[in-house]
């Protein structure tokens, strides 16, 4: 009797249309793992030479200074999804629309914590703590978990080539003469590893919704 069922049409048509429907629901559930992205893998003019074979790329130390004049180091930011960009506050192309764009991160985030925006200054000379506080509430980017940071000019640099790869080779004149580098669109998010999970156009406003379920997706994965 058992052998009998099994040559069955009909059993082998709901076998057939089970296995189908298990496969369908798996094509459906879009896998949510974000990849760990090595410097190898990114545009070249954005990465320093020393770190193109790296395998293991993690966010360097360093020692810079927030908008409330506080010292800001990696230490500060231990066990917290980052999401890192480039600006600076004389900017009157991008920078004003990808600071625009990002506020929706905080309200997307309200309640949650473990994350925190970083916004580096590329004149660090001329975007101080008080500069960058004024530029701040002006943008109504003004949030407990967003720091603008500045610091020298030296220490940005190096991160933002060896650490973010946000910013190409070093260039003068940009943006009226004030820009001592150029910097990029991109928003790089980064895990509580120090690992970079992700590239983002900060311009634009699909890229920014991506970019906040992507983030929600790290602090749950870290919990």
């Amino acid at each position: 009797m058992k052998n009998n069922v099994l040559r069955s049409p009909l059993t082998w048509l709901l076998v057939i249309f089970a296995a189908g429907v298990v496969i369908g629901i798996g094509e459906l559930t879009p896998d949510r793992g974000l990849p760990v992205i090595q410097p190898h893998e990114l545009n070249p003019a954005l990465v320093d030479p020393t770190l193109w074979s790296s395998e293991d790329h993690r966010v360097l130390d360093f020692e810079l200074v927030n908008h409330l004049g506080d010292s800001v180091t990696l230490e500060s930011l231990e066990g917290e999804v980052l999401i890192a960009d480039f600006f600076f506050s004389r900017c009157a192309t991008i920078c004003p629309i990808m600071t625009s764009n990002l506020r929706a991160i905080p309200e997307a985030m309200d309640g949650k914590t473990g994350w925190r925006i970083l916004s580096h200054s590329v004149t660090p000379v001329a975007d101080t703590p008080e500069v960058l506080t004024t530029y701040a509430k002006r943008m109504k980017a003004f949030h407990p978990n967003w720091w603008f940071l500045t610091g020298s000019k030296e220490e940005i640099y190096r991160l933002a080539r060896t650490s973010y790869f946000a910013c190409y080779d070093e260039a003068h004149g940009g943006d009226g003469g004030f820009q001592d580098f150029v910097h990029t669109e991109n928003v790089v998010l980064v895990d509580v590893k120090g690992r970079l999970r992700g590239f983002y156009d900060g311009t634009s406003e699909e890229a920014i919704k991506q970019l906040i379920a992507d983030a929600q997706f790290l602090l749950e994965e870290s919990n």
